[in-house]
């Protein structure tokens, strides 16, 4: 059950450090909330907004709370095959994927593939990014990166296959989220806004 820290601050986490209560209780007191901040079970101290928090706004954004993990993303695929059709040794399969999905940090296709091209053109960037940036986002398209970044085969309660995939930003995700931050800020100023922390700009 959460636990109601103030009227707009809710706490769905047994156990949290007293950073992460201050932090997210700046973000609560925001006027542009509508509703609560959520605390969700892995809440901990990010740059401005709580990472694991749940923060509706309204007619704002706050770059922060949307957070430098721009384009880390997560699929999962339900294949038609089940557990009984699965080799017992996956190991060359393994090897495929490494080679179609390259992974590690700064790792790439080495170079830049059509669909990249493609994605790219049509989905331009709203922060300026320098000729480096858009280079680097064109190999690294389609990469994995690094951390606790991965490609699963997993196995539902039917004994189903899925393939499961968590992809990293690769870096361009950091520099973007900054760019946005550094808008906010600028807006911030202009505007007067009144901010316990700058990060927390919208």
């Amino acid at each position: 059950m959460p636990t109601q820290l103030n009227d707009k601050l809710w706490n769905w986490a047994s156990e949290i450090d007293e950073g992460t209560l201050l932090q997210a209780a700046k973000t609560s007191r925001l006027p542009i909330v509508a509703g609560h901040v959520a605390l969700m079970p892995d809440a901990h101290v990010g740059i401005g907004a709580t990472v694991g928090s749940v923060i509706p706004t309204e007619n704002a954004i706050i770059p922060a709370a949307v957070g430098v993990d721009i384009g880390c993303r997560m699929i999962a695929v339900q294949t038609d095959l089940t557990a009984s059709q699965l080799p017992d040794d996956l190991t060359s399969f393994i090897g495929e994927v490494e080679q179609a999905i390259p992974a590690g940090v700064g790792q790439g296709h080495g170079r830049v593939s059509r669909t990249a091209e493609s994605w790219m053109a049509t989905n331009k960037s709203r922060i300026e990014l320098t000729v480096k940036q858009e280079a680097t986002a064109a190999i690294q398209f389609g990469s994995l990166g690094s951390g606790n970044h991965f490609f699963e085969v997993c196995l539902d309660e039917t004994e189903q296959v899925w393939l499961v995939l968590h992809s990293g930003s690769r870096g361009i995700g950091n520099e973007l989220a900054k760019g946005h931050i550094g808008l906010a800020r600028d807006k911030a100023a202009e505007q007067a806004l009144k901010l316990e922390d700058p990060d927390l700009a919208y």
